[in-house]
């Protein structure tokens, strides 16, 4: 997924910054940037982050000690997000972030004090590569991968609040079909926590469209593990959803394209509303 030729460089939205991409450290080892931009020029109010949108594990991690085939399993990222997240930038015309790190490394949705951020237990596998890990191992997760990130998130969202735009902002996830033999009947779940501002109004177009949608499932936005909506969100007084699309509705490019159209044809009239919905 490259760039947009008339997006910002990104070493612009970072001038100044106190935590600035780590990608020249990275790229000299042969490993990418712990995060892709996609139309990051774009006009619209609407901001994506795709938190899980990668399964990357550095090779020096050796696989973190599992096989290929586990980490193809979405305990190591949000599976069709990547996919969809390029088209829905396109459809909204909306600057979007994807972490280019898999959630087993270190979760970037997740506060660093809880025990989901450097999973030892994923869904019942154990994580070889995360058991016992020193502070300072932990610590240079955290510095090569979460705090690049968020610091991205962070200038993203400054970079509108400059320009006299309050951004609405989207969190873009995918939830397995079945977790513990309990099937999940949602297509698409709308979270948030104390901020409802714009999760109702995206959970009424969801319907509107005829998806079947879940109210804080499968998972709820109020998870006291969870960082980004709260941080990002709610923590600056911005309007934030958190969207999670059933993963056997995306993991294919036709499906990916569908879901982005039917989430842009949610957020789109919305798009006008942005100064309404932030009050």
């Amino acid at each position: 997924m490259e760039q947009d030729a008339a997006q910002s460089p990104v070493h612009e939205l970072f001038r100044g910054h106190a935590h600035p991409p780590r990608a020249v450290d990275r790229e000299a080892v042969g490993e990418p940037p712990p995060f892709e931009f996609l139309c990051l020029s774009g006009a619209s109010p609407v901001l994506i982050f795709c938190d899980h949108a990668s399964r990357h594990i550095p090779e020096s991690y050796a696989g973190l000690g599992l096989d290929g085939s586990a980490l193809a399993r979405h305990i190591a990222w949000d599976i069709g997000v990547a996919d969809v997240a390029p088209f829905l930038a396109r459809m909204l015309d909306a600057p979007t972030l994807l972490a280019g790190f898999s959630r087993l490394v270190i979760d970037p949705n997740r506060h660093l004090e809880s025990q989901g951020s450097i999973p030892e237990i994923s869904d019942e596998t154990p994580v070889p590569g995360n058991r016992n890990l020193g502070k300072e191992c932990r610590q240079q997760r955290v510095d090569a991968f979460f705090k690049p990130y968020h610091a991205a998130v962070a200038r993203m969202i400054e970079a509108q609040l400059a320009k006299g735009v309050r951004p609405l902002l989207v969190f873009l996830h995918s939830f397995t079909p079945i977790m513990e033999g309990v099937r999940r009947p949602w297509q698409i779940g709308v979270l948030w926590n104390e901020d409802e501002r714009l999760a109702r109004p995206v959970i009424e177009g969801f319907r509107a469209q005829g998806c079947t949608v879940g109210e804080n499932e499968p998972y709820s936005g109020a998870s006291p593990e969870d960082y980004s909506l709260h941080k990002h969100g709610e923590g600056r007084g911005l309007a934030p959803v958190l969207l999670e699309v059933r993963q056997d509705l995306i993991d294919t490019r036709n499906g990916a394209e569908q879901w982005a159209r039917i989430i842009a044809a949610v957020l789109n009239p919305l798009v006008a509303q942005a100064d309404r919905l932030q009050t």
